[in-house]
């Protein structure tokens, strides 16, 4: 214990203050006055070069104990090295102690000049600075702008939305995006969670008006979880259970400081926080990459990157899509309700007190039972089904994407390629201005049918003849059917009798020309386009981040074919988050019908998705039914002009023969302008690019090999590469 004497000689200190340190530029300038590098003077303080670096452009500030000691330096380089006049950044006096930094100077990021000094005009526009609410820990940021940070920026965030940390030198660092850097004074995870609440100024604004804050999101480096006593990597059993032993040391010590965990437990995106208090939320989410937190399928080598460059990886996805909250499908559906969050503040009452209610426009905060037809089997809905029960299509909506592929015919065999065409963000496309279902489904006996009404509708649509469809207004075609998907099943295959479909695939028969009589249908009277907001983000952020690679979105085509030829090269990182964003589209959807994970779950019972409002197994349904509806009408329109048909088709990619190696060897274009409703070469989700190309002789050879006719060469069209036999998943 200090005596007595040295408690007060150290409060005596404190009053007095501490001394300030030079700004940034002036000590790089005392160094290098002094002709000593910065690999010297890190050997002579016990730290790395990077973070003197640090310290001389104002990313991070030194902490104690070599703060005293930096100080002590630079006090003598100062006597020795006075500034002259004219250049001197510094007060006009330096004597004794370090004088407080100059008005002018800012922190700066990685290979960013700093900025001039403010005009007189431009200083009395400026806000004075806040007082410090950090403590030095913290990195020191400009005090002219310290209320206005650039662009507009929250100054709550002014740090970004996001810090990975990591281990240098035995010091504990955030490296957040635009390449600052600020030490981490906490010892353990509870103080790390209350020094990123109190003093990291990380998090990210709502996006919507009645929505809330996005929580700040660590990353945690190995050398992070090691120093703050976490595993490194989970166990087999870890794994599987997603979280680490309730009984860890760790979680003893939140729960010691009064910080709690959501129900996932302590896993790879562990979410830690304290009941909110008003309007103020108390939360930051972790993302542990070794945790296998970042699926290597879509965030591919990220887990491996340095802090700095895995923080602009995560800052790019999260300034133009959200700040991620677990996998790509969690936050996919996140985006969804942060664009239309459950509830809102009411107007005030006779008292001016406001209250919490319901967001129109959104799925509100409870669960809504679905159809019977939507439920998925295992549902509690059909609890009193037989055990082993197979639903026919007049049972169960079957909404899923295309998996078709038919025989070449002799003339196709007589072409050289194979060439498959991708559509764009294509799930996506079919959210853009759809509208679904908000509330609980009504039931009707025989409806009358209308395509402006969301639903599942069970309807016979054998009797549409693929052979004869209009394809404009009174304006009908005839094709061979027979080489032709149906647009109302998966597989392609015609319907036999009575079915149940969402709302765009009825819509589309009538569109093609045949009347439509529902035997019953559930139909969603309270309904909206609430996917709208979420799909002019993802749509913003996908072209923003090809415009970075260099594919514009209004590019001629043969222009775009050049300009998507190893694109992916061109910067990796953001390759990787095209990928993320492509991963985000189809992994919200999904997560619109998730099924049980485990956990003990039995056939008849409920599972825990089902207590959310976003589970909504229709309007899935409703977004695959428009994506595989948008294909089919492509597919008619090229064929009614150009008499081709596709030999294969999954998911978003359609397989043609040609002549050429490339998509313009089939695609028609006159003057530059591709057939109106048809396929267009482009970067906009629900255009097309070039997947891949093989040789007829390649397709036919390989489906010799596996004696299947039908084999879906779609699957294997991008590189050629065949593993096994075409199974369906």
């Amino acid at each position: 214990m200090p005596t007595e004497d040295e408690l007060f000689a150290a409060v005596d200190a404190l009053l007095e203050g501490e001394p300030e340190m030079p700004p940034p530029a002036e000590r790089g300038r005392l160094r290098e006055a002094a002709g000593v590098t910065q690999a010297r003077l890190a050997q002579v303080l016990h730290t790395s070069t990077q973070t003197v670096k640090n310290w001389e452009v104002g990313r991070s500030e030194p902490r104690p104990p070599r703060r005293q000691a930096y100080l002590r330096l630079l006090e003598g380089w100062a006597e020795k090295y006075p500034a002259e006049p004219e250049a001197s950044a510094m007060p006009e006096t330096f004597t004794g102690s370090i004088a407080q930094e100059a008005p002018e100077s800012r922190a700066v990021s990685a290979g960013e000049a700093p900025a001039a000094a403010a005009t007189p005009a431009e200083q009395t526009t400026q806000p004075r600075p806040e007082p410090a609410a950090r403590t030095s820990s913290a990195l020191r940021r400009p005090t002219a702008r310290n209320t206005a940070p650039a662009g507009g920026a929250d100054p709550r965030f002014e740090n970004g939305p996001l810090a990975v940390v990591d281990i240098e030198d035995g010091q504990v660092l955030a490296y957040c995006v635009g390449g600052l850097v600020l030490d981490v004074p906490a010892k353990s995870i509870p103080s790390l969670v209350d020094w990123t609440l109190k003093e990291a100024r990380l998090g990210q604004p709502k996006l919507s008006g009645p929505g809330k804050d996005a929580d700040p999101l660590l990353v945690l480096t190995e050398a992070a979880l090691e120093r703050y006593g976490l595993p490194v990597a989970l166990t087999d059993e870890e794994r599987l259970a997603g979280r680490i032993p309730e009984g860890h040391k760790v979680i003893k010590q939140l729960a010691r400081a009064e910080w709690k965990l959501t129900k996932r437990g302590f896993g790879p995106w562990a979410r830690i926080y304290r009941p909110a208090q008003g309007s103020e939320r108390m939360c930051v989410q972790l993302c542990i990459p070794s945790w296998n937190a970042l699926d290597t399928r879509h965030w591919g080598r990220a887990a491996q990157l340095a802090p700095a460059e895995l923080a602009r990886l995560l800052g790019t996805f999260a300034s133009r899509v959200m700040t991620p909250r677990g996998s790509t499908a969690v936050t996919g559906l996140e985006l969804m309700s942060a664009f239309h969050p459950p509830t809102r503040a009411s107007e005030p009452d006779a008292t001016g007190k406001r209250h919490s209610e319901h967001n129109p426009g959104s799925l509100g905060k409870d669960p809504v039972d679905c159809a019977p037809c939507e439920a998925p089997d295992g549902h509690p809905l059909l609890a009193d089904l037989p055990r082993f029960h197979h639903r026919t299509p007049a049972e169960v909506l079957v909404e899923e994407a295309y998996d078709w592929a038919r025989p070449l015919t002799d003339a196709e065999c007589l072409r050289r390629n194979l060439v498959g065409i991708d559509v764009n963000m294509a799930f996506a496309a079919g959210a853009n201005g759809l509208v679904v279902g908000l509330g609980a489904p009504t039931h009707v006996k025989n409806p009358v049918f209308d395509a402006k009404l969301p639903g599942s509708w069970l309807v016979d649509l054998s009797h549409v003849d693929l052979s004869r469809v209009k394809v404009a207004k009174d304006k009908w075609a005839e094709l061979d059917g027979s080489l032709l998907p149906s647009p109302f099943t998966p597989k392609g295959e015609r319907p036999t009798g009575p079915a149940w479909y969402a709302t765009p695939t009825v819509a589309y028969a009538v569109e093609l020309g045949y009347d439509v009589r529902p035997i019953e249908a559930y139909v969603r009277h309270d309904n909206g386009r609430y996917l709208d907001g979420w799909y002019n983000r993802l749509r913003d952020a996908y072209l923003a981040t090809m415009a970075d690679l260099g594919v514009g979105a209004d590019l001629p085509p043969e222009e775009f074919l050049k300009a998507m030829d190893g694109y992916r090269q061109r910067d990796p990182q953001l390759a990787i988050v095209v990928s993320v964003i492509k991963a985000t589209v189809k992994g919200g959807i999904g997560k619109l019908r998730e099924r049980p994970r485990g956990e003990g779950w039995k056939p008849g019972q409920p599972w825990r998705a089902l207590a959310r409002p976003t589970w909504r197994p229709d309007i899935r349904a409703a977004v695959i039914s428009r994506t595989r509806i948008n294909m089919h009408r492509k597919i008619i329109k090229h064929a009614a002009f150009t008499g081709q048909y596709p030999v294969a088709i999954l998911s978003d990619c359609a397989v043609y023969t040609a002549d050429g190696p490339s998509p313009l060897d089939f695609l028609p274009y006159r003057d530059g302008k591709p057939l109106p409703g048809g396929f267009k070469l482009g970067v906009n989700p629900g255009l097309v690019k070039w997947e891949g190309t093989q040789s007829v002789l390649w397709g036919e050879g390989v489906r010799e090999q596996f004696n299947a006719p039908e084999l879906n060469l779609a699957r294997y069209i991008k590189d050629g590469t065949v593993t096994d036999q075409d199974t369906g998943e």
